[in-house]
């Protein structure tokens, strides 16, 4: 994997494993980088997002196309209960 750059802040564990699972279904490389330290109980989460997207460069614009489109979906099924 070419040098990892950060792409994106994530901010909750349920929206790390949604993108994981999408960009390991498409085989982009990446790494998430959580801030949770034991030591400090989780301060730096509440703090600064739940983590990082790290992942090459070339791969930004198809990542953040993912997490918009991830997080305009609707998860919760409430789409479906206005139809």
């Amino acid at each position: 994997m070419d040098k990892p750059v950060k792409i994106l802040v994530l901010n909750n564990e349920i929206e790390s494993s949604l993108i994981e699972q999408i960009l390991k279904e498409r085989e982009i490389p990446f790494i998430i980088r959580s801030f949770h330290d034991s030591a400090y109980d989780g301060l730096w989460q509440s703090q600064s997002g739940w983590g990082n997207l790290l992942a090459p460069a070339e791969f930004r614009d198809e990542i953040l196309k993912i997490y918009s489109e991830m997080s305009n979906s609707s998860f919760d099924g409430s789409q479906e209960a206005d139809e």
